[in-house]
């Protein structure tokens, strides 16, 4: 393994963190007009410590596929069979989607789960619509499909039945190892060119993963994870991303290098972004657990971003502007050509697809 700069994190208990946690912080939802402040009651009691648990939430939504048509994005459906993530990624751009049920884009996010346990029943009903175009739907494109709740409800598992009955390609993107159990599946979709994995790596440093991911799993668990698929005949890739620039942009060759040498077969990477609530959320981490550094980082993450924290404008909100951001390109250009990253396999087949009843009376003639 190269040698990076390593950056040294607190590890020591951190006064208003919370372990386990990526924050401890709960800002307010910014759709409401009420807010909750503490206050001291002037009684000098101390306050009673409970750590926060995950609580589940069932979502009854009517439907299952999103559709976008971001210039900037290279698929157009996804689902995602659950809106939260126990991750609890601090940089996790999907933070402020929290906000659109009511809840904070900051502990809540990562302790109220919203599950949607009928995420199968109308991905099946939405697929066997006449008017549905088959295309490739992503898994993961918003929150991580492999949390740990995924362990017991299996709500991913049953999706890709799904799909694997009606032969639509599927990508996944997942930062956790819990992938492999679905690996039946996906081989057998992967030998018909209907399936992808992307592990998302954004440090090989276990100390700082535990305290930028704290629930995922550890980089050298999604490391042996990338093999295990490669192994198993399904395509694999890495997810580089978020850079953030200062914390772990000098570990960028060396994710790719060991990604290479597990199987990955193409690579991808992504600026931090830092929507919305998500700007003071980050800012707050960075001073508790990278105090001495903390002003460094946000001044090259504005240096990145036209003089902001945040750039939501299409084309740029990937990438970043300016001599850094383009710096950052042009290494992570070189190290995919260094280390073969480049390839990734024959697209996913979108020809293939075709009503379950369709399939098992292959010599009876559709009436439509």
């Amino acid at each position: 393994m190269s040698a990076v700069s390593r950056v040294q994190v607190k590890t020591r208990d951190i006064p208003g963190a919370i372990k386990g946690r990526g924050t401890a912080v709960n800002p307010p939802n910014r759709f409401e007009t009420a807010r909750v402040e503490a206050f001291d009651d002037g009684w000098d009691l101390p306050e009673e410590e409970t750590r926060p648990r995950t609580s589940l939430i069932r979502d009854n939504t009517r439907t299952i596929i999103a559709r976008n048509d971001s210039p900037d994005l290279p698929f157009s459906q996804s689902v995602n069979p659950y809106r939260g993530c126990e991750h609890g990624c601090i940089y996790c751009f999907a933070r402020p989607s929290h906000a659109y049920l009511g809840f904070s884009a900051g502990l809540d996010f990562e302790t109220k789960i919203v599950f949607k346990p009928e995420a199968a029943k109308l991905l099946e009903k939405e697929l066997s619509k006449a008017s549905y175009k088959p295309s490739v739907i992503v898994l993961g494109s918003n929150t991580d499909p492999y949390q740990p709740v995924e362990r017991t409800l299996s709500i991913t598992r049953s999706v890709l039945e799904v799909l694997e009955r009606f032969g639509n390609p599927v990508g996944i993107v997942t930062k956790s190892a819990g992938v492999l159990r679905d690996a039946d599946i996906l081989r057998r979709m992967a030998a018909k060119g209907l399936a992808k994995v992307h592990i998302s790596i954004t440090t090989l440093d276990p100390v700082l993963a535990r305290a930028m991911e704290p629930r995922a799993a550890s980089p050298a668990r999604r490391l042996a994870a990338l093999r295990e698929l490669r192994e198993a005949g399904i395509p694999v890739g890495v997810m580089a991303s978020p850079m953030i620039p200062g914390v772990n942009d000098a570990e960028l060759e060396n994710i790719l290098e060991q990604a290479a040498k597990a199987g990955a077969q193409s690579a991808h990477t992504v600026l931090l972004r830092l929507p919305h609530e998500l700007g003071a959320l980050f800012t707050d981490w960075l001073e508790k657990h990278l105090p001495d550094r903390a002003a460094h980082v946000l001044s090259l993450i504005r240096q990145s971003r036209a003089g902001k924290l945040n750039d939501a404008d299409y084309h740029s909100r990937f990438a970043g502007s300016g001599p850094y951001a383009d710096m950052l390109h042009q290494r992570f250009n070189r190290a995919v050509k260094q280390f073969g990253l480049e390839g990734g396999g024959a697209s996913l087949d979108c020809g293939q697809f075709s009503l379950p009843s369709v399939k098992s009376s292959p010599a009876q003639m559709s009436l439509f």
